[in-house]
């Protein structure tokens, strides 16, 4: 009985996750084809900062790692990607101080092959910083990461003949959509759900909750906080390389720290562990920042005009960020994933199925 109720509730999952992600490409076909362009650009910018709130949850949420080095990865993987992607007409237009270097001056890639790379070369950085900033733990390799982003922000900024320097990008194609930028979402969220579930995610879990007893029982701890990182620095760079594939200009000064906390930021109010928490949240925070806009503005109501403060909207939002995190000290989902399961056991649903229960005839609710 028990296992014929378990396969029931695996079939039931199924049909639900089918039908979930068949109306998914059904709303992001009718978003890209006949929704405004604002709401458009909106809507990829949540996905693009969830693709980068769960790179960093794999870093410091499920790892237990206090890193502030993913504007140093972002601006990697995004520059990498214009590079790659900019006409040769384009570069030789706005490198009028000092010509690129050859060959980027001629190469043209294929959106996804330059994302690729960016994601790759991201990865590379990261594991060039892992060596030293890993031996490190706490606040203090929280200090050591955001003076490596500092350092390759600061490169980028000197460095004219490859990266234009304070002058940054400008012209870059427009080639990420809805269709990318959700697509590489769901990817993300299934190969890091994948490694979380595996042995090396058990470890990595391990590894947070206690590093002494982890390295006890066998777990190279080196090499996995390495993989961790290196995988969080690889999501990063191909999410950097979506947003200037977006905004169609860069410079260094977007890489600044306050970016690495905007990211930080979506991953404590989702939860430190929960990479669905981390895509509620890059939902959640984009769009109330957006909706909030209007308090930074005059707004007319007809029989009075209330004046606009500039700033009011960063007030008003860090005050219900204040009172999300009263309620929920752990974030919207703590270290919990979304599952079906929890869903239609919460009472929330019980009470709705409920409600369609007392609207059917007795006779249907019998049988």
């Amino acid at each position: 009985m028990d296992t014929k109720m378990s396969m029931d509730t695996k079939s039931r999952n199924r049909i639900l996750t089918t039908v979930s992600i068949l109306l998914l490409v059904g709303f992001v076909y009718f978003a890209d084809n006949y929704l405004d362009l604002y709401i458009v650009r909106i809507l990829n910018v949540c996905a693009i900062y969830a693709i980068l709130g769960m790179s960093m949850n794999l870093i410091n949420g499920f790892t237990g790692l206090f890193s502030l080095g993913h504007a140093g990865f972002m601006a990697v993987g995004a520059y990498t990607t214009a590079l790659l992607t900019m006409p040769p007409a384009v570069k030789k237009q706005i490198y009028y101080l000092a010509p690129l270097v050859k060959p980027l001056d001629q190469i043209n890639l294929a959106f996804p092959l330059a994302l690729l790379a960016g994601g790759l070369l991201a990865a590379l950085v990261g594991a060039l910083i892992a060596a030293p900033v890993l031996r490190l733990k706490g606040d203090y390799l929280a200090i050591a990461t955001l003076g490596f982003a500092e350092i390759i922000r600061v490169v980028f900024t000197n460095t004219q003949t490859i990266t234009n320097g304070a002058l940054g990008l400008k012209g870059i194609p427009a080639l990420t959509n809805l269709w990318w930028s959700f697509g590489t979402a769901a990817f993300t969220l299934v190969v890091l759900l994948s490694l979380i579930n595996s042995s090396y995610g058990r470890a990595l879990k391990a590894i947070r909750e206690d590093e002494i007893a982890a390295e006890s029982m066998g777990i190279n701890l080196a090499r996995h906080k390495t993989l961790a990182f290196v995988i969080g620095a690889f999501f990063a760079g191909v999410g950097g390389g979506l947003l200037g594939n977006l905004l169609g200009t860069i410079d260094p000064k977007m890489f600044s720290s306050m970016f690495t906390f905007n990211i930080l930021l979506i991953v404590v109010l989702g939860g430190m562990g929960s990479f669905t928490g981390s895509i509620i949240s890059a939902f959640i925070v984009t769009i109330a920042n957006e909706v909030l806009r209007v308090l930074d503005e005059s707004i007319n109501l007809g029989f009075v005009v209330i004046n606009g403060k500039v700033g009011m909207r960063s007030v008003v939002f860090s005050a219900l960020l204040m009172f999300v995190v009263l309620f929920y000290r752990h974030g919207l989902m703590g270290t919990k994933e979304f599952s079906w399961d929890r869903l239609l056991a919460s009472k929330f649903c019980q009470r709705i199925g409920g409600l369609f229960k007392k609207s059917l005839p007795k006779g249907v609710v019998d049988q």
